[in-house]
């Protein structure tokens, strides 16, 4: 909870203090990664079932929802009566993607993977506000299926750079969500131009909720207020980036062997990149424990376990980011990591 606090709090502190969220994010949280131990305990395996079924962790991201949208609404408050500078433009925007994206993507990830109506919703409309609902199916019903294989769009390829990365995975992914709904809808002998086709729906539900908050501050304000869309979609278009970049890192240059049949080899815990790192682990509700996830991706996130087995990022998550950022940097410490890993695994056997 501590994002959304910074963003607001130093909003209205002013000066540098907006961009209090951007130096806890990207300085203090790598920091505190590297100066306290990391966190590779797992829960006790007579206690799983227990913890797992603790109805604590998924309040939590219940009461997220409510924050994201409550944060979100304050946004487009501030955008539409205050007198913004380019750089006020810029620490909000971009802060407020680091809530909707950071967090909030993160939670309706974690919600996303469960079977409940309740979660399901709340998993939509988080990503209703970061106009990216096509996730939940490209997510589930593809990237779960085909991970580290070169038929996936999230998964990174050894040696492709962040950028060459989000217009693949942007692309290919949203494609694919269709390709997959359509597949859905034929197995049900559903028309695909009917409103029961979920591509649909995730395609205008963003415009319509958008298009009621412009409607609605317009009339209250008796202009047309252009500022709140804009802030929207460009706070989107920086909160899916985020999760992309999340994507970049999370399977880079990983690969599932293919077998004699034609099938790729069972997703095991050395097939995701994890960090143990304590504090962003924390923040991001064990997210970087991605090995076990994938292996089990209906485990709650507070049960995730750490596998020594599974290649190791150097850093976490927050750290990581800025490194996809400089593909030279990113090689030169992403490589040889990869290399090693490979052949200490794999015993030599490296493609």
């Amino acid at each position: 909870m501590v994002l959304p606090l910074l963003l607001v709090s130093g909003y209205y502190l002013g000066g540098a203090n907006r961009w209090l969220i951007h130096i806890f994010v990207f300085m203090a949280v790598p920091l505190m990664d590297y100066m306290i131990s990391t966190d590779t305990s797992n829960i006790p395996k007579e206690a799983v079932s227990q913890v797992a079924k603790e109805q604590f962790y998924k309040l939590v991201t219940f009461v997220w929802v409510y924050i994201q949208m409550a944060v979100l609404i304050w946004g487009f408050y501030v955008v539409a009566t205050d007198k913004l500078s380019i750089g006020d433009w810029v620490s909000l925007t971009t802060g407020m993607a680091l809530v909707t994206g950071g967090i909030g993507i993160t939670v309706a990830h974690e919600l996303g993977h469960k079977k409940g109506k309740l979660e399901q919703f709340y998993a939509k409309i988080l990503l209703m506000t970061v106009c990216y609902m096509h996730f939940v199916i490209e997510h589930n019903r593809g990237h779960h299926v085909i991970v580290t294989t070169p038929e996936d769009p999230a998964t990174s390829r050894l040696g492709e750079n962040f950028y060459s990365f989000w217009l693949r995975s942007v692309k290919d992914g949203y494609l694919s969500a269709w390709r997959l709904e359509k597949e859905r809808l034929e197995r049900k002998s559903i028309p695909f131009f009917s409103f029961k086709n979920e591509m649909i729906q995730f395609s205008l539900a963003p415009i319509i909720f958008i298009g009621l908050i412009f409607i609605g501050f317009s009339l209250a304000l008796d202009r047309w207020v252009w500022e709140v869309p804009v802030f929207f979609f460009a706070q989107s278009f920086l909160a899916f980036s985020l999760l992309e970049a999340v994507n970049y890192l999370e399977h880079y240059g990983m690969e599932r062997k293919l077998l004699a049949d034609g099938r790729y080899e069972r997703v095991t815990p050395i097939h995701s990149w994890n960090a143990s790192h304590r504090v962003s682990n924390f923040l991001l509700f064990q997210l970087q424990r991605h090995s076990d996830h994938h292996a089990f991706a209906h485990k709650p996130y507070q049960v995730l376990n750490h596998y020594d087995e599974s290649p190791q990022l150097p850093a976490g998550y927050s750290a990581m980011i800025i490194l996809a950022f400089f593909p030279p940097i990113w090689f030169s410490i992403m490589n040889p990591r990869l290399k090693q890993w490979k052949e200490k695994t794999f015993q030599g056997s490296v493609q």
